[in-house]
Protein backbone atom coordinates (compact mmCIF):
# COMPACT_ATOMS: atom_id res chain seq x y z
CA UNK A 1 0.00 0.00 0.00
CA UNK A 2 1.32 3.42 -0.97
CA UNK A 3 1.12 6.01 1.63
CA UNK A 4 1.85 9.51 1.96
CA UNK A 5 3.10 10.70 5.33
CA UNK A 6 1.74 13.83 6.86
CA UNK A 7 4.20 13.71 10.01
CA UNK A 8 8.22 12.37 10.21
CA UNK A 9 7.88 8.93 11.40
CA UNK A 10 11.03 7.56 12.69
CA UNK A 11 12.44 4.52 10.96
CA UNK A 12 10.02 5.27 7.70
CA UNK A 13 10.26 8.31 6.35
CA UNK A 14 9.79 12.16 6.68
CA UNK A 15 6.81 14.50 6.28
CA UNK A 16 5.50 14.09 2.20
CA UNK A 17 7.33 11.04 1.45
CA UNK A 18 5.62 8.68 -0.76
CA UNK A 19 6.03 5.31 1.03
CA UNK A 20 5.45 1.56 0.95
CA UNK A 21 3.89 -0.02 3.55
CA UNK A 22 1.80 -3.45 4.25
CA UNK A 23 -1.23 -3.15 4.57
CA UNK A 24 -1.99 -3.77 8.15
CA UNK A 25 0.44 -0.91 9.11
CA UNK A 26 -1.21 1.64 6.84
CA UNK A 27 -4.94 0.59 7.58
CA UNK A 28 -4.82 -0.14 11.45
CA UNK A 29 -2.03 2.49 12.81
CA UNK A 30 -0.92 5.30 10.69
CA UNK A 31 -3.87 6.55 8.99
CA UNK A 32 -5.87 6.74 12.09
CA UNK A 33 -3.49 8.23 14.32
CA UNK A 34 -3.56 10.63 11.44
CA UNK A 35 0.13 10.01 10.27
CA UNK A 36 -0.24 9.14 6.86
CA UNK A 37 -3.30 9.31 4.18
CA UNK A 38 -3.33 6.74 0.74
CA UNK A 39 -1.67 8.03 -2.01
CA UNK A 40 -4.52 8.10 -4.97
CA UNK A 41 -4.45 10.49 -7.66
CA UNK A 42 -6.10 13.62 -5.71
CA UNK A 43 -4.20 13.21 -2.94
CA UNK A 44 -0.17 12.98 -5.11
CA UNK A 45 -2.11 15.90 -6.67
CA UNK A 46 -2.63 17.97 -3.73
CA UNK A 47 0.96 16.78 -2.67
CA UNK A 48 3.08 18.05 -5.84
CA UNK A 49 0.87 21.83 -5.30
CA UNK A 50 1.57 21.58 -1.62
CA UNK A 51 5.49 20.85 -2.11
CA UNK A 52 5.40 23.54 -5.25
CA UNK A 53 4.21 26.20 -2.78
CA UNK A 54 6.56 25.70 0.14
CA UNK A 55 9.45 25.21 -2.05
CA UNK A 56 11.34 28.42 -0.04
CA UNK A 57 10.24 27.46 2.86
CA UNK A 58 11.99 24.33 2.89
CA UNK A 59 14.93 25.83 1.22
CA UNK A 60 15.08 28.23 3.99
CA UNK A 61 15.01 25.21 7.04
CA UNK A 62 17.56 23.70 5.45
CA UNK A 63 19.78 26.73 5.46
CA UNK A 64 18.92 26.73 9.00
CA UNK A 65 19.48 23.44 9.95
CA UNK A 66 22.87 24.01 8.29
CA UNK A 67 23.88 26.80 9.90
CA UNK A 68 23.23 25.23 12.91
CA UNK A 69 25.13 22.19 12.25
CA UNK A 70 28.20 24.31 11.49
CA UNK A 71 27.84 25.72 15.18
CA UNK A 72 27.85 22.49 16.29
CA UNK A 73 30.93 21.30 14.78
CA UNK A 74 32.95 22.81 17.15
CA UNK A 75 31.13 21.44 20.37
CA UNK A 76 32.67 19.06 22.54
CA UNK A 77 29.93 17.95 26.37
CA UNK A 78 31.15 16.86 29.28
CA UNK A 79 28.00 15.14 31.24
CA UNK A 80 28.96 14.12 34.65
CA UNK A 81 26.89 11.16 36.44
CA UNK A 82 26.86 9.60 39.95
CA UNK A 83 29.07 6.44 39.32
CA UNK A 84 30.49 3.57 41.49
CA UNK A 85 34.11 2.67 41.52
CA UNK A 86 34.83 0.34 38.58
CA UNK A 87 33.05 3.32 36.07
CA UNK A 88 29.73 1.94 35.70
CA UNK A 89 27.16 4.91 36.63
CA UNK A 90 23.78 4.79 37.94
CA UNK A 91 21.54 5.37 35.99
CA UNK A 92 22.18 5.83 31.85
CA UNK A 93 22.51 9.07 30.18
CA UNK A 94 20.13 10.21 27.92
CA UNK A 95 19.02 12.41 24.99
CA UNK A 96 17.10 14.48 27.63
CA UNK A 97 20.70 14.83 29.30
CA UNK A 98 22.45 15.65 26.44
CA UNK A 99 19.23 18.74 25.16
CA UNK A 100 20.30 20.29 28.37
CA UNK A 101 23.97 20.35 28.05
CA UNK A 102 23.61 22.04 24.80
CA UNK A 103 20.89 24.35 26.49
CA UNK A 104 22.99 25.23 28.54
CA UNK A 105 26.03 26.22 25.74
CA UNK A 106 23.06 28.55 24.23
CA UNK A 107 22.19 25.77 21.45
CA UNK A 108 18.13 25.21 21.59
CA UNK A 109 17.87 21.45 20.59
CA UNK A 110 14.62 19.23 20.58
CA UNK A 111 15.87 16.18 22.40
CA UNK A 112 13.30 14.04 19.62
CA UNK A 113 16.27 14.76 17.25
CA UNK A 114 18.98 13.18 19.36
CA UNK A 115 19.97 9.62 18.55
CA UNK A 116 21.97 7.75 20.84
CA UNK A 117 23.65 4.15 18.99
CA UNK A 118 23.68 2.29 22.67
CA UNK A 119 22.97 2.87 26.11
CA UNK A 120 25.60 4.71 27.92
CA UNK A 121 26.16 2.70 31.10
CA UNK A 122 29.74 3.61 31.98
CA UNK A 123 32.33 6.71 32.09
CA UNK A 124 34.16 7.43 29.01
CA UNK A 125 33.65 8.93 25.17
CA UNK A 126 31.10 8.87 23.47
CA UNK A 127 28.90 10.09 20.22
CA UNK A 128 25.31 11.33 19.50
CA UNK A 129 23.73 11.94 16.61
CA UNK A 130 21.55 14.89 15.70
CA UNK A 131 19.27 14.55 12.79
CA UNK A 132 18.52 18.48 12.26
CA UNK A 133 17.02 18.17 8.63
CA UNK A 134 16.34 14.61 6.65
CA UNK A 135 19.61 15.74 4.92
CA UNK A 136 21.47 17.02 7.54
CA UNK A 137 23.21 15.16 10.43
CA UNK A 138 25.67 16.19 12.93
CA UNK A 139 27.58 14.24 15.18
CA UNK A 140 28.53 15.51 18.59
CA UNK A 141 31.53 13.83 20.85
CA UNK A 142 30.24 13.92 24.29
CA UNK A 143 32.46 12.73 27.50
CA UNK A 144 30.75 10.85 30.57
CA UNK A 145 32.71 11.94 33.72
CA UNK A 146 32.20 10.92 37.49
CA UNK A 147 30.85 13.77 39.51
Amino acid sequence: MKIILKEDVRGLGYKDDVVEVKDGYGRNFLIPQGKAVIANNSNLKQLDENKRQQAHKLAQIKADAEALAASLADVSLTIGAKAAANGTIFGSVNNIQIADALEALGHKIDRKTIELKDAVKELGKYTAKLNLHKEVTVEIPFEVVAE
